[in-house]
């Protein structure tokens, strides 16, 4: 698949560290020093005394620190962002390490906490209402995972606190790694082993399953999203690129995760908009105007396990005809039940209320040409599993059924044949 011939969507800010060249500044705070730019988080404290003399510190002491004043007042961008220094404050307690990411709702920093003596991740929110309003929303979501989840098992991102710094709500979490996308991306997309995207879903869907219990839907699950828990991995020969061992890729040391971004996450009672998840891992029964509920999520997950396993995102389009056109490529035909109940306004999509209108629709030629690259589910997955893939593809068959009633739900797929073969390599 070629990965060059569609931009990926605009992603949302991660809470995780960029590139290793991005700029830090170091801790130093009441003659407790870390040095963080060397990637080694060496201890190189003197216990929590006065710092010295002409250092730059306010008479004022938090918890027992000296602390550095806070920054003047500064307007905020044209776009309601907070503006900021490497290395100032955030609250007394913060300081501003790096920033770990940007969108459309605000900023992620990394801070270290003074109280707590750790690492932290701050998202700040855009002064602007309605991303507060959607913050407000994310922090009771985030306190009902937390809540029901004191020992943190559960896999789901954990809230520390919450407070709002000149007119922008501020959510303080656990810093974590980088996001399974990152991964790939650093690793030239090269695949992960059937046994890493094995611990992997199993993973996800525990806390897939977690939510769900809980009545909450992600709706924006994909491997953005999903986090390492650890930066820490090795490299080891690339046997599949050069018989000579010469090409080396990145392996995680820790295949533990943690599921993160919450933002549009929503109880199954609430108000449903009628369009969720980024584009590749939208559900058929969403482009259809169907309706939605848990099994959206459901269908996420297959698109996420087959991208971990290919290294390619399975659906790469823009297009609501060209995306169901893919799906049908990989998948077969959508059932003509489902057509026949599509919203009115995709009219223009179907022959007679019965077949997808393609190729004849397409709007391009490269567009019917990059629905004919597309394999089927199986091949797909036999392309990239050295031994026997029986086990993940009828996983996946379960997890992408284009009728959602007929998905597995999350707590069934844990129980699939394919999480049991640890032991065994496919």
């Amino acid at each position: 698949m070629d990965r060059t011939m569609y931009e990926r969507p605009e992603k949302r800010a991660r809470l995780t560290l960029l590139d290793e060249n991005v700029p830090r500044v170091d801790v130093c705070d009441g003659g407790h020093q870390v040095a963080v730019n060397s990637g080694q988080h060496e201890q190189l404290g003197i216990g929590r005394g006065l710092p010295p003399a002409g250092i730059g510190y306010s008479p004022e002491f938090y918890n027992g620190y000296a602390r550095v004043a806070s920054p003047a007042w500064r307007d905020d961008d044209k776009d309601g962002h907070y503006m900021f220094e490497l290395g100032e404050n955030i609250t007394p307690r913060y300081k501003i390490i790096s920033k770990m990411g940007e969108g459309t709702f605000g900023r992620v920093l990394e801070c270290w906490d003074r109280e707590n003596q750790e690492y932290v991740a701050i998202k700040v929110i855009r002064n602007v209402q309605k991303y507060r309003d959607a913050a407000m929303i994310e922090i009771d979501v985030l306190r009902t995972l937390a809540k029901n989840d004191k020992m943190g098992i559960r896999r789901c991102l954990q809230l520390k606190t919450w407070f709002d710094y000149r007119n922008h709500v501020c959510i303080v979490c656990e810093r974590l790694g980088p996001s399974l996308y990152d991964f790939l991306r650093k690793n030239n997309y090269r695949p992960f082993s059937a046994d890493l995207v094995r611990d992997f879903g199993r993973q996800l869907l525990e806390s897939v399953a977690y939510m769900h219990e809980l009545t909450l839907i992600h709706t924006d699950l994909k491997p953005e999203n999903i986090l390492l828990v650890s930066s820490e991995y090795v490299k080891v020969p690339d046997y599949k690129t050069s018989n000579t061992g010469k090409h080396v890729k990145r392996v995680p040391k820790s295949s533990e995760i943690k599921l993160i971004d919450f933002g549009s996450a929503t109880f199954d009672n609430h108000y449903h908009c009628s369009v969720v998840s980024t584009r590749h891992y939208r559900a058929p029964e969403v482009i259809l105007g169907l309706g939605w509920t848990y099994p959206c999520d459901i269908w996420s997950v297959g698109c996420i396990l087959v991208e971990l396993c290919s290294g390619d995102a399975l659906f790469q389009t823009h297009e609501n005809l060209e995306h169901l056109a893919m799906m049908e490529r990989v998948l077969g035909p959508i059932p003509v039940h489902m057509i026949r109940r599509a919203d009115r306004r995709l009219e223009k999509y179907f022959r007679h209320g019965r077949e997808l209108n393609w190729p004849e629709g397409a709007v391009s030629r490269e567009s019917i040409r990059a629905v004919r690259r597309l394999p089927g589910l199986r091949n797909l997955i036999m392309h990239h599993v050295d031994h026997s893939g029986g086990l993940l593809i009828d996983l996946l068959q379960g997890l992408l059924k284009f009728e959602p009633s007929e998905r597995l739900t999350a707590k069934d797929a844990l129980k699939h044949p394919f999480f049991k073969e640890s032991n065994r390599r496919l």
